[in-house]
């Protein structure tokens, strides 16, 4: 009698992760991720379907199949799974473009949590912009600003209990207090770093008239088109970092990401958003006080001002015509 003494095969476990260097790691591990996923996926009735890799994206995102999308987040973001999974609840079917649907949500392993959501149709907004033509990109600047605008005309009440934060002015507060350590993290030089605490106090920030649902990171990253319907406006997705409060901060990442600072097209965004243009100043200091800001990014690929003065980056970034 032959005794078989192989050892069993683990089950598919990805490790608990604490730290953003940490998780790094594991989001570049393909080898470790890929077994996770395909084991999830077959427990939620997806044995064997297609799972293919986004390239983009801070977490692990997978397409499953042709129609949906699987995204994890480790256990010290539960928070951000929990607040995307129901933004997206809240979402559904509620703006001029579509956003995911919710199909569950849920904790899979040490810690972490999922989203199968849909996937949306169409292509990247920011792969696809260099093929676009004009015509058509003056209509996509005025379907995204419909969009965002849209967005913001929400009641976001439903969502308070999981979508920060409570007080607006405190963050604002503690954001002012670290610009100066957050730009100097991403490496922007001394002449621009000295000038942020004297720019940033001049610039007051008033309390909004009321808080609106914020996407956060409303750029052409999270845009999707539809080459083959004359490029129209399809979608809009990752509620992950959704905020609520001043929808300046989400019209100065418009002004970055969408328009790229060109005056015509942020003068077209603000006429399709129905809003006046917010002050220059206002929209570069929240810029300068975003959680995610980059500003020797947004130098290396926006226009660049007369001279390295923030005064003047404000008006060459946020200025509109027409």
């Amino acid at each position: 009698m032959r005794t078989d003494h192989t050892t069993p095969r683990l089950p598919p476990m990805l490790p608990s992760v604490d730290t953003v260097a940490e998780l790094d790691e594991v989001v570049r591990d393909e080898a470790l991720l890929r077994p996770a996923v395909q084991d999830l996926c077959a427990q939620l009735g997806l044995h064997g379907a297609r799972v293919l890799r986004f390239e983009e994206g801070s977490l692990p995102v997978y397409s499953v199949g042709d129609s949906l999308v699987l995204k994890l987040y480790p256990a010290f973001e539960s928070a951000e799974a929990v607040r995307e999974a129901r933004v997206l609840s809240h979402l559904k079917g509620r703006l001029p473009v579509a956003t995911p649907d919710l199909h569950s949500a849920d904790l899979y392993k040490h810690g972490w949590r999922y989203t199968l959501m849909s996937r949306l149709p169409g292509e990247s907004l920011a792969r696809t912009w260099p093929r676009i033509p004009p015509a058509d990109r003056d209509r996509i600047v005025t379907e995204s600003a419909e969009a965002l605008a849209a967005l913001h005309a929400l009641d976001p009440e439903p969502l308070a209990d999981v979508v920060g934060p409570a007080d607006w002015g405190r963050f604002v507060a503690v954001r002012r207090t670290h610009a100066v350590a957050h730009h100097r993290s991403t490496g922007l030089p001394q002449t621009w770093l000295e000038q942020i605490p004297d720019f940033l106090r001049s610039v007051p920030l008033a309390p909004p008239r009321r808080r609106v649902l914020l996407h956060t990171e409303f750029i052409r990253e999270h845009l999707t088109v539809d080459p083959h319907d004359g490029w129209r406006l399809t979608g809009l997705f990752d509620f992950e970092p959704a905020m609520l409060g001043d929808p300046a901060y989400d019209l100065a990442g418009a002004a970055l990401f969408i328009t790229r600072a060109d005056p015509r097209q942020l003068g077209r965004f603000y006429a399709a958003y129905g809003h006046a243009p917010h002050p220059p100043h206002e929209l570069l200091a929240y810029t300068l006080l975003h959680v995610y800001g980059d500003l020797v990014w947004h130098l290396n690929e926006l226009p660049a001002p007369p001279r390295p003065r923030l005064d003047d980056l404000a008006e060459v970034w946020f200025g509109t015509v027409g």
